[in-house]
């Protein structure tokens, strides 16, 4: 039984977070963080929000957090998207490794990481997809050769699409140590720093000019065995632990699609447009608020001791096809003006529309194709047999 109503500590959490957010929010959006203008302005945010432990509210004093309850992460997510704050580049650290380190890290490793990602001191990327290992990511092939004089591997290969890879400071990936092992096994989970000799880091070349995303090539890196996450061979288990937080719970909270739902529904009434569009407006925000109850679900199941399982990939291909809606109807209620470059004199909302619906086309891709996810919930949720 889930109760939607909030207490005075919880509300009182909430007006703390507003009232700072309100009045530290940069008055001008920052560059894309996916330049390295952007990236190096939006670390300073980062670092801000650190200073004020607004940074990852539901960890621990000890690295930085205040100790926030799951509700209270929610309720501060939702304020950091109503006041249009930057986008977090220490997502996939903050969201996706610490998780997976809170579970298997160990405690030199915890107390080692944590505190420098809170600050935005190393900023990471994720090492999964590899030129022939998209959505399959157990077809991976890059290397990690044990070193036992050194105490730790070696690491050749390619990883590819590496959000912000060009700028970042760290990557975690899988990498194969057993060959000789079947497909879901003999993978280990390392983590890399991305200055380390026999690296290279080549940006990516997008349509809209950002240079974020990188393939990262490894010829003979050493990793120390301090940098192994879990076991040795046992990084496929360690993997769906941070695959779970990106479909479920954390990556992609339900205060960033109520934000843009709200956006959509004052944009559709402030412009001329058909009976149709407006339903679609309406219907977004019935959908992000949909979404906003079922993640409380979530929440409440895992504050009382359970877990997020396969049931994720029914969340990411949710939120991902919802995201997709609402940006192809805010172009649609804009028509030609959806075209308009960020700094033309008529451009709505410094032509966010457009960045947010380019964005938005890949969320069916990232975090494991909605394809893949939709075969994850046949079978494992559904429990349908294979054909």
């Amino acid at each position: 039984m889930m109760d939607l109503s909030l207490t005075p500590a919880e509300e009182a959490f909430r007006v703390e977070a507003r009232r700072w957010l309100e009045a530290n929010v940069p008055a001008s959006p920052l560059p894309s963080g996916d330049t390295a203008e952007g990236f190096a302005l939006h670390r300073e945010w980062e670092k801000r929000l650190f200073d004020a432990r607004w940074s990852v509210v539901s960890w621990p004093e000890a690295y930085g957090g205040r100790g926030a309850s799951l509700v209270e992460w929610l309720l501060f997510e939702e304020e950091y998207y109503r006041v249009g704050a930057p986008q977090r580049i220490a997502q996939n650290g903050i969201f996706l490794l610490a998780p997976t380190l809170f579970e298997f890290g160990t405690q030199a490793q915890r107390d080692r990481i944590l505190p420098r990602m809170a600050a935005a001191l190393d900023v990471w990327a994720q090492g999964w997809s590899e030129p022939g290992a998209g959505s399959d990511l157990a077809g991976l092939t890059s290397r990690a050769v044990r070193d036992d004089a050194r105490g730790g591997f070696r690491l050749t290969g390619q990883k590819t699409w590496c959000t912000r890879g060009a700028h970042c400071d760290w990557m975690f990936g899988l990498f194969r140590s057993d060959p000789s092992a079947e497909r879901h096994r003999g993978m280990t989970y390392l983590l890399v720093p991305l200055r380390a000799p026999g690296v290279t880091v080549r940006p990516v070349g997008r349509l809209d000019g950002d240079d974020g995303f990188a393939d990262v090539f490894l010829d003979d890196v050493f990793v120390p065995d301090e940098d192994v996450l879990g076991a040795v061979n046992k990084g496929w288990e360690v993997a769906m632990a941070t695959t779970s937080s990106e479909r479920g719970l954390t990556l992609r909270s339900p205060g960033r699609f109520l934000a843009t739902a709200a956006r959509l529904v004052e944009l559709a009434r402030r412009t001329e447009t058909s009976a149709r569009l407006r339903d679609d407006a309406v219907q977004a925000y019935i959908d992000a608020e949909a979404y906003r109850l079922y993640t409380l679900q979530t929440v409440t199941r895992v504050a009382s001791g359970g877990s997020i399982g396969a049931e994720s990939s029914v969340n990411k291909v949710f939120w991902s096809e919802l995201d997709v809606r609402m940006h192809e109807t805010a172009l649609k209620i804009l028509g030609e003006r959806a075209e308009l470059a960020d700094d033309a004199p008529d451009a709505v909302d410094h032509g966010a529309w457009m960045k947010g619906y380019q964005f938005a086309l890949a969320g069916p891709i990232y975090a494991g194709t909605n394809e893949i996810q939709k075969n994850v919930i046949a079978e494992r949720v559904l429990g349908l047999p294979r054909r």
